[in-house]
């Protein structure tokens, strides 16, 4: 099944998600701010404006459901938030959950900040920092839509990572190749999803083990 309109997108969210009226008017409040917003900066990408709920709010609470299984408790983290999908959304979801949304951009996070303010979402931690300098400590869910290839992804983030974290990260048509291509020196159970809002587009769903990234060859170059 492929989501393809706003109705459908709504649709989806209440009968199969069964999201309740207080929480869909939540949603719909994030929405005009969202579209407020990328009137002064530019957020997300317009074209994508008139399908909103498809794009950004569905293609974030789809990771809810894609999974196949139960998302344990504890603090979400999203990397490389941007415009807040799909970690704002999904602590619009799950305001019980807490949510730690990440970027290195100053006005991003602003938004961000104002955004869960406005909705009362007290259960949100924005945090100003590249991955890089975040500190070290483990966290239930891993989410990144868009911020960095998977092999790159994971070498950021193991270290907020536990054998029982669950990964989501909604990737385009190459979720499949980014995954094979993820050196056999990380021991993961990643596998892929199909999108529900993109028939070409995957979600890599599991948990990462253990492991390390491939040492660098110390190999010499042979002189000419």
């Amino acid at each position: 099944m492929t989501i393809a309109t706003e109705a459908e997108a709504q649709a989806w969210l209440r009968d199969g998600l069964e999201v309740d009226a207080a929480t869909m008017e939540r949603l719909a409040h994030l929405v005009s701010l969202l579209l407020e917003e990328n009137e002064r900066q530019n957020l997300v990408a317009r074209g994508t404006l008139p399908h909103v709920w498809v794009r950004h709010i569905v293609d974030s609470a789809q990771l809810l459901h894609v999974s196949r299984e139960t998302l344990p408790a504890g603090e979400w983290l999203d990397l490389g938030t941007g415009a807040g999908f799909p970690g704002l959304a999904i602590a619009a979801l799950q305001p019980q959950r807490p949510v730690t949304l990440v970027d290195s951009r100053r006005l991003r996070t602003e938004w961000l900040q104002r955004a869960a303010d406005v909705l009362g979402l007290g259960n949100v931690r924005v945090v100003l920092s590249r991955v890089e300098d975040l500190p070290s400590g483990p966290h239930a869910v891993i989410s990144a839509r868009a911020f960095a290839p998977l092999d790159k992804l994971v070498t950021l983030s193991a270290r907020f990572s536990t054998p029982d974290t669950v990964w989501l990260l909604p990737k385009g048509a190459g979720a499949a190749q980014e995954l094979q291509m993820l050196p056999e020196s990380w021991n993961h159970m990643f596998h892929v999803e199909q999108s529900l809002t993109d028939a070409n587009a995957g979600v890599i769903c599991g948990r990462l083990l253990g492991g390390s990234p491939p040492r660098p060859s110390n190999a010499k170059g042979k002189r000419k």
